[in-house]
């Protein structure tokens, strides 16, 4: 079928029908040649479309009646009554329609009234030598002549009589003995239960007759054999429409004549075959099929309509064909289309689709892809919403830190099937759209810009196969919205029978739980799991993160637990990281040597060997991959030196085997190595001797663990300044309360009790209520809500000036553990030398932070031997030979405290007992 453009006309009677002529008639004679459709004694022409909408024309046929047809009461009048078929209308009426439908017709006008309604002959055919219409019906019984107007002189009226004549001596149509009755018909115009009706008929296709076009996608048909007459809309489609305005005027949409007249010259008043396949919220949902195509799909491709996703589901004919035609218009760029902008025409071929290997998998819907390029690439898989936390309070348990891989349900059986599918394999990528960056705005989430594809390996579509197993959801657009899935039906239809199913989200049973104990970190609970996998040998186990090329996290599928493991036997560079003092510069090759553990091991499943732990509750051993260990792979590919402490392992000769090639090669981490002679190896006996360097501090906090942070005395001066210049550019340009979302390890500035702005970096995040921060220039810290934080402005961030607290703590002595002893010490402390400027000597290091000696500015005491003096701590004594002088001194002054009977020496000689009763150790 060829598209026939029209303009909009108002609907005709029911006793009248229309015709329409489509690209290949012939020009438009005097006689008005058209096609024609005849209803009773009444037809609509129309001339040819020249660039627009055709003419129309109502022509009544001249010197003939036809019975009225049936005709429904009006709304509006409740008290009318629907009016029946007079005898023979309906046999009238289908009689023309058969025989003119879809053929060419010309007619003469012969009178036409005041009302300007006009009479004349149709004949079929290009010219009046055609069959004459009128005489037809009254041959066939069908019409009655009206005699009061016959003229005697006009042969074509004298003819009319003569086969009036001859069709009752027939007995035929209407002349017939048994009168007319049978013919009226039983007109339904309502159906009772609408979804039963529709249901009855099991999809099966229907024979009617199309009787009025609403709009492009919505018609009027009268269902034989039993008469009902029902409005369908046709499935999957949507037209433009006719909106109606207050004042009662139709306004139409872009395209929405067109469309209409493209519907009418195809089916109006043709005999089909309707699939009525739905019916939801009394809307007959159907698919009309003539002989010459169907027309939802014809709509589509001439661009007169749009897929709508709601009734795409109950579309028999394969909603697929309909995608496509859609599709087809799009590119094409016809009608409603015209502006159309594909979501990737941006893209070049080979970004729109492209091969790539897994690499991890982020969340439910997303991962990261590497290309054969060698980039890195998130993508997020088209139109899926992967689980959500739907009571997020009441799943969140106050002294626990909410965790959505295993707090949100299904959350972990989603990642779970992307891991094992897709991890380390090579799979397809189409990308369906580019969604644009989102936010900030006031309640709404900011997101960056998304990558949005359909991901496929062995055919098998990954988004399809999450939503049927109902472990994510498939998202539902604005009509309008074009940016989703190149699959979406299938989606879709995946997510109904995941729900039929009841599988995953759609479940009516209770969701799964996941009670992951983390103990990274956990030093006791660390030391208590120890023994048992040091007994397991290798188990198995599940990277969850790198941090850098020989430290990760695990997961333990059977213990179900989270560790930190650090790799035996090597000394991998280290990656950058924030310190208390300011930001560690990343070692050569640290960034190569993590990406090189991640290419291998994130997310895979791996076998570890546990062997010892160290002093912060990290697991020490090896870890194995498809029969390489991780350590030596370090090793071989110059990424890592091989540590003292691999004498002892079985690997030690592998590794060094392997470092021994790469010293040579001087590959990498090895690339500055030079052999050192001989005589450099020699051991030199020479005792390190204590260096006494005492520098200008001002100390700014005391802990209650006897820990106290300093601002060296020279850079006072420019930290006064940046908070000056700070200061005057937040009160000329002040942060918007509120705006600032607080992340930790994220440095900000923070509003103090004394109103003024700090620099500071937020540790814990409880909620917007509760944020931990550390004010990095002072040492103090303070839980405060979101609205007191803000960004801190570049100028001023610690790349200008590092933080300036330094955290320290005494050496040579042993801090109490008893609570009461402690804050005795503590006060002691804060009375001499808080907020005082000191002289400050650092003498060794620790494991959280160096061990000083600390002088009062003004007589140079020794604050920690001053503590020792007056009994309130213990010496620590130290085994270094150059600290020895210092540790004698300390000691001493420690037997001077005991003889005194200070304190904690109030007993005169010193027991077992009283080290327990202080906290100390024995």
């Amino acid at each position: 079928m060829e598209l026939v453009p029209f303009v909009n006309r108002r609907a005709l009677s029911p006793t009248t029908w229309s015709v329409y002529k489509n690209y290949y008639c012939s020009p438009v004679s005097p006689l008005h040649r058209g096609r024609a459709v005849l209803s009773g004694c009444a037809i609509i022409v129309r001339g040819q479309p020249r660039g627009g909408p055709p003419p129309e024309r109502q022509i009544n046929l001249s010197n003939i009646r036809a019975g009225a047809m049936a005709r429904r009461a009006a709304q509006s009048q409740p008290d009318t009554k629907d009016t029946p078929d007079e005898p023979w209308a309906f046999q009238a009426r289908e009689f023309l329609r058969k025989k003119l439908i879809g053929k060419e017709v010309c007619f003469t006008v012969e009178t036409k009234t005041t009302s300007g309604r006009e009479y004349g002959v149709v004949y079929l055919g290009k010219d009046t030598t055609g069959e004459n219409i009128a005489e037809s019906l009254v041959s066939e019984g069908l019409a009655t002549v009206r005699r009061e107007g016959i003229r005697g002189n006009i042969p074509e009226q004298v003819r009319l009589c003569e086969i009036e004549d001859q069709a009752k001596s027939s007995k035929k149509g209407c002349w017939t003995e048994a009168g007319g009755l049978q013919t009226i018909r039983d007109l339904k115009y309502t159906i009772e239960s609408p979804r039963n009706f529709v249901d009855s008929l099991h999809q099966k296709p229907v024979n009617a007759i199309i009787e009025h076009v609403r709009d492009g996608s919505v018609v009027r048909a009268l269902l034989l054999p039993d008469y009902y007459l029902v409005t369908v809309m046709l499935s999957g489609v949507k037209c433009p429409v006719f909106r109606r305005e207050a004042d009662g005027t139709e306004t139409p949409e872009p395209f929405a004549a067109e469309a209409k007249f493209f519907t009418e010259s195809r089916l109006l008043q043709r005999d089909v075959q309707i699939i009525l396949e739905s019916c939801p919220n009394q809307i007959i949902l159907g698919t009309i099929l003539h002989p010459n195509g169907n027309i939802t799909e014809l709509l589509l491709k001439e661009g007169f309509a749009r897929c709508v996703d709601w009734s795409m589901a109950v579309y028999t004919q394969g909603a697929e064909k309909l995608r496509a035609a859609e599709r087809s218009a799009k590119e094409r760029k016809v009608r409603i289309w015209k502006d159309y902008v594909a979501p990737t025409a941006n893209l070049d071929q080979k970004d729109r689709q492209f091969v790539a290997k897994v690499m991890q998998v982020l969340n439910a819907d997303a991962m990261v892809v590497k290309l054969n390029s060698g980039e890195y690439k998130t993508i997020h898989l088209s139109s899926i919403r992967p689980p959500r936390n739907e009571g997020e309070e009441k799943n969140k348990d106050k002294d626990k830190r909410f965790r959505p891989l295993y707090d949100i349900p299904y959350m972990f059986e989603a990642r779970e099937f992307l891991r094992k599918k897709l991890i380390g394999k090579k799979v397809n990528v189409t990308v369906d759209y580019i969604r644009a960056a989102t936010g900030p705005a006031e309640g709404t989430p900011t997101f960056a810009e998304r990558t949005c594809a359909t991901v496929t390996i062995g055919g098998i579509n990954i988004a399809e196969a999450l939503v049927s197993k109902g472990l994510a959801t498939v998202i539902r657009y604005r009509q309008d919205d074009d940016q989703r899935s190149s699959h979406y039906d299938e989606l879709l239809a995946a997510e109904a029978r995941a729900i039929k199913n009841g599988k995953g989200l759609h479940s009516k049973k209770e969701v799964p739980i996941h009670r992951v104990a983390d103990i990274s970190g956990e030093t006791q609970k660390a030391k208590q799991f120890l023994p048992f996998l040091q007994r397991a040998g290798r188990s198995e186990a599940v990277v969850e993160y790198v941090f850098s090329g020989s430290r990760l996290k695990l997961y333990l599928p059977k213990e179900t637990c989270l560790i930190t493991f650090l790799l035996a036997g090597i000394e991998c560079p280290r990656s950058s990281r924030n310190t208390p003092v300011g930001t560690q510069v990343a070692e050569p090759f640290s960034n190569e040597a993590m990406l090189f553990t991640k290419e291998l091991v994130l997310q895979r499943e791996v076998e570890v060997e546990v062997e010892s732990m160290d002093k912060a509750g990290n697991f020490i051993g090896w870890l194995h991959i498809d029969g390489v260990n991780l350590s030596v792979a370090l090793v071989e590919n110059a990424l890592s030196k091989v540590h003292f402490t691999a004498e002892r392992s079985s690997y030690y000769k592998t590794l060094v085997s392997a470092e021994e090639g790469c010293r040579q090669r001087k590959e990498k981490v090895w690339a500055n190595y030079e052999e050192k002679p001989a005589e450099e190896f020699v051991h030199v006996s020479e005792e390190k001797e204590r260096v006494a360097k005492y520098r200008a501090v001002y100390v700014t906090e005391i802990t209650d663990t006897l820990h106290f942070y300093t601002q060296d005395v020279e850079t006072g001066a420019q930290l006064e300044s940046l908070m000056e210049t700070m200061r005057a550019e937040i009160a000329a340009h002040p942060p918007v309360e509120g705006s600032y979302a607080a992340r930790r390890g994220d440095c900000c500035i923070a509003k103090f009790a004394d109103g003024e702005w700090y620099r500071a970096r937020v540790e814990k995040v409880e909620s917007p209520a509760k944020v931990h921060v550390f004010y990095i220039d002072y040492g103090n810290r303070e839980v405060v809500p979101s609205t007191r934080l803000a960004a801190i402005p570049p100028a001023f961030g610690v790349r200008t000036l590092p933080a300036q607290a330094t955290e320290y703590t005494f050496a040579y002595i042993q801090v109490p553990e008893d609570e009461d002893a402690r804050a005795d010490v503590v006060d002691c402390v804060v009375r001499d030398i808080h907020n005082s400027q000191c002289l400050l000597n650092v003498e060794y290091s620790g494991p959280t932070c160096p061990h000083v000696t600390i002088q009062f500015g003004d007589t140079k005491d020794d604050a920690g031997l001053g503590l020792v003096k007056e009994g309130l701590v213990m010496v620590d004594v130290r085994k270094e030979k150059h600290l020895q002088k210092m540790v004698t001194e300390y000691l001493n002054s420690q037997e001077s405290a005991k003889t005194a009977r200070l304190n904690i020496w109030r007993y005169g000689d010193f027991r077992a007992d009283d080290a327990d009763e202080f906290g100390y150790r024995r």
